[in-house]
């Protein structure tokens, strides 16, 4: 059993309550408001720590550094080429590619991790006012 962390109760909470899957620098910062002792490493090791035991994401999408998402059902994100936004994306009926997937594959396919690559509506209306 996991002994119960102030700290990491409180970086859990901080990302239930975003949806714009923030870096691990942007919850230190946060972080420090209420524990102003709080260090760079302390907030990284909680954040593995709820990642590994299924609390939260950890989202390496390629484009910058890892990025943390308080919602951990399994659903899709987009990431914005641009500007580097990582978003929630809605995607339905996907859950045939783990069958689509094992049908060349001899052994066992427990899930899978896709990321959408685009520009997101920010960039997008950006782009078409200029």
């Amino acid at each position: 059993m996991l002994k119960y962390s102030r700290q990491r109760e409180s970086i859990k909470n901080f990302l239930a309550d975003r949806y714009d899957h923030p870096t691990a620098e942007t919850v230190y910062l946060h972080m420090r408001e209420q524990f102003p002792n709080i260090s760079l490493g302390t907030v990284y090791r909680n954040l593995n720590l709820l990642a590994e035991i299924g609390e939260i994401q950890k989202l390496s999408p390629g484009m910058g550094p890892d990025r943390f998402d308080g919602n951990p059902a399994p659903h899709y994100h987009f990431v914005c080429s641009h500007c580097g936004s990582v978003l929630d994306l809605k995607v339905s009926g996907l859950d045939h590619i783990n069958i689509l997937a094992s049908q060349n594959f001899d052994g066992d396919i427990e899930g899978h991790i896709t990321y959408f690559y685009g520009t997101c509506p920010s960039c997008k209306a950006a782009k078409h006012s200029s």
